[in-house]
């Protein structure tokens, strides 16, 4: 069952250094405060998995905090490369950085099977493309009903998951609205989940016809963390801040900036550090 903790304590009881870790959010509602937690703790030695990989894992590789990704695309969506990552990877630097790259598909299937307690996971796709050559854990299976050639993948069963809710009501269940992505997924396929939300209220009132509900059980840890999907968007409380994206590109490209940024933005903050940004691009 959920128990609501503060960010520091919901993080230090729920992942580990060597943990496998997902921190899901599609375009919004991505866990930034959660992952800033965990750098400021120091957490290492991770394998991360994400379907699409963008600043929050940036900033994890830069540091060092990741030994292994397994994603189905990365980049800084609209303005180009991750350099953290790409000098991870291509020069060792801080470490030597370990992919695993799928598709969007493969992904979201590996999610469901995890949460459906199945070891991997079959569907179509894959076919014509090159990908398979470079990734030993892509392989084909034939259905036994009808002899057609499947692509099949492990399921993801990370040890923790981490995505941020808009919503808590004081029993623990947390509302997902607006692009859900595949938060519910990979809660389901974890072991451990840690849920960041914008508020506690008593109630979820009306919502939309996309609206996901996690239950209590599925949860670990609920910390409430106003802002705590900042500079991406959390539906009907604030605007994606386009300008960081933009300003990441340069802060990101040489290590010397990004770590003079990491240690005053990161490092030397608290978990609300971007609440105030948030709230002045909350809707008016």
């Amino acid at each position: 069952m959920a128990e609501f903790l503060s960010l520091a304590e919901a993080i230090k009881a729920n992942v580990k250094s060597g943990d496998t870790l997902a921190l899901e959010g599609f375009t919004h509602l991505i866990p930034y405060a959660a992952g800033h937690e965990i750098i400021r703790q120091g957490i290492t030695d991770l394998t991360v998995i994400r379907m699409t990989p963008d600043l929050i894992y940036d900033q994890m590789v830069g540091m060092g905090l990741v030994r292994k990704m397994v994603f189905s695309w990365t980049g800084n969506p609209g303005v180009g490369s991750l350099h953290r990552v790409r000098d991870a990877y291509e020069k060792g630097h801080p470490r030597p950085l370990e992919i695993e790259e799928h598709s969007h598909a493969a992904m979201a299937n590996a999610y469901e099977a995890g949460a459906a307690g199945l070891p991997c996971a079959i569907f179509r796709g894959y076919i014509g493309v090159d990908l398979p050559k470079v990734n030993p854990n892509i392989r084909f299976i034939e259905c036994p009903f009808t002899g057609e050639r499947l692509a099949a993948v492990p399921a993801h069963r990370p040890d923790v998951a981490v995505v941020h809710g808009l919503r808590a009501d004081k029993k623990g269940n947390v509302l997902f609205e607006g692009i859900v992505g595949v938060q519910k997924e990979a809660v389901l396929a974890s072991q451990r989940a840690v849920v960041t939300v914008e508020e506690i209220v008593d109630d979820f009132g009306p919502r939309n016809a996309n609206a996901v509900i996690l239950p209590s059980w599925t949860i670990s840890a609920i910390a409430v963390v106003p802002g705590g999907a900042f500079p991406s968007y959390a539906h009907g409380y604030y605007k994606r801040n386009n300008k960081f994206y933009i300003d990441w590109d340069e802060i990101s490209r040489e290590r010397d900036t990004f770590l003079e940024w990491m240690d005053e933005n990161v490092l030397n903050q608290g978990p609300d550090a971007f609440a105030i940004h948030a709230r002045k691009a909350r809707p008016a």
